[in-house]
């Protein structure tokens, strides 16, 4: 069985980054890797192509230096052998199951990324792919919302609002790429939250190292990817399906797009809401206290604590944050207002920013104004919501008509996850996205 050029690059892509030297010796090994596999058998395509992707890393580790993407460990999570096992996965996280199709197993994937700065680190993410489902398959990248603790990322919770959606994504028979973001999961440092640069390698990083691994289990990725994410994964969503568009990566395309309840436009329309009272109180306190601490860390907005909290709280809201604490110990740690927390200055610098805090606000909130997605794009949310109000995808949907992309608006009604409209729309778009996303991969 011979392999002509075209048909070796189709089964697996060389990487464009390479010298004209190093494509050549890559080409090299590949065939004499994948002739020693197939010589004397006769293989279904599927099957040359998960061979060839499978020797695709060993090839490459010869002519690549290790660097973005390039997988640390990979490490099984569980297996959920049954559909039906999955719906009581997804029932146990209070998700539907009315798109489950098939079992999944589930990895833990630790890869190398890059920090804000762009120096060398590591994140890890969650893999989920179906069972008795082989050959190429469709990725879904999913980017959760915001959490404070380490733990509170898909890969480190099992049965749990962060991990659902990348189960039943991979359930109804496509593979769940969800990045746990950089001082997640086992990820080491502190979380940069709303850092969309870093929010964007550390998901593209992810799916690269999630096609590495695939091909271990009989499985490659195609090259389109479906793009979602919840709250704070709704903005690292678009700001992967950006990168995508861009050409970040020389495998991987854009889709489709689908964003549930963003705050879209984060230095304005969301930082009134949270200043003016139509955000819940304490959600806005915590917002508040993340929003100056998780910035500070990146863009210096403050000299001390003292100048934006109030006492106690210069004293203990940092430490907060630092990835150890739990959301019980965030809540117990904060007061109930805002006039509790916020010094007169620290109000005013979130009321009217300045300085890198402006500058920095304005990279957040460019996911929808600054491109256009050529992909399919629908962005989702719910009436009420109570942590995102509903004009941030309308600021969205409004950017991107005026780019000439026609985003259509997805109200999903008052829909209620433990009293939160805003965490209801992440249970109630899993199932539509997951069935959006079946009905464009049909056409």
């Amino acid at each position: 069985m011979a392999f002509t050029e075209p048909h070796l690059e189709e089964l697996v892509v060389i990487p464009a980054a390479l010298s004209s030297r190093s494509r050549t010796r890559y080409r090299g090994v590949l065939r004499t890797h994948v002739a020693a596999v197939c010589c004397g058998l006769l293989l279904s395509g599927a099957a040359v192509a998960t061979a060839a992707a499978a020797l695709a890393d060993q090839a490459q580790a010869q002519v690549e230096e290790r660097g973005r993407g390039t997988l640390v460990s990979a490490e099984k999570l569980y297996t959920l052998a049954t559909p039906r096992a999955v719906a009581a996965e997804l029932g146990a996280a209070g998700f539907e199951d009315d798109t489950v199709h098939y079992g999944v197993v589930a990895y833990r994937l630790v890869y190398r990324t890059v920090d804000p700065h762009g120096r060398p680190t590591t994140a890890s993410g969650l893999l989920a792919l179906p069972l008795n489902r082989e050959g190429r398959l469709p990725a879904v990248s999913f980017a959760h919302g915001t959490g404070s603790h380490k733990n509170d990322s898909p890969s480190m919770r099992r049965g749990a609002f962060v991990s659902a959606p990348v189960i039943a994504h991979a359930a109804a028979g496509a593979v769940g790429v969800a990045p746990d973001y950089l001082g997640m999961g086992k990820g080491p440092g502190s979380h940069p939250w709303m850092d969309i640069g870093s929010e964007t390698t550390a998901s593209l990083d992810m799916l690269r190292a999630a096609r590495a691994f695939a091909p271990r289990t009989g499985h490659v990725l195609e090259r389109e990817v479906m793009v979602t994410g919840f709250s704070q994964g709704a903005s690292a969503a678009l700001g992967l399906g950006r990168a995508l568009e861009a050409g970040a990566d020389h495998w991987f395309r854009l889709g489709a797009l689908a964003p549930v309840s963003g705050a879209y436009d984060f230095g304005g329309t969301w930082l009134s809401a949270l200043l003016d009272g139509r955000l819940e109180p304490k959600s806005s306190v915590l917002y508040a206290a993340y929003t100056l601490v998780a910035f500070n860390r990146l863009h210096h907005v403050y000299d001390s604590p003292g100048e934006v909290f109030r006492a106690p709280y210069d004293s203990t809201v940092e430490a907060l944050f630092d990835g150890a604490h739990t959301g019980e110990q965030l809540m117990r740690g904060t007061p109930g207002t805002l006039d509790e927390l916020l010094t007169e200055h620290g109000r005013e610098l979130l009321a009217h920013p300045t300085g890198p805090l402006a500058a920095a606000l304005r990279t957040t909130g460019a996911v929808c104004t600054d491109w256009a997605p050529g992909a399919p794009v629908r962005l989702y949310m719910a009436t009420g919501d109570e942590q995102a109000v509903t004009a941030n995808t309308e600021h969205c949907r409004q950017a991107l008509h005026n780019k000439g992309v026609d985003a259509p608006a997805v109200d999903l009604g008052a829909v209620d996850y433990q009293g939160s409209r805003h965490l209801g729309s992440n249970v109630a778009a899993t199932s539509a996205i997951v069935r959006w996303f079946g009905e464009l991969r049909r056409r």
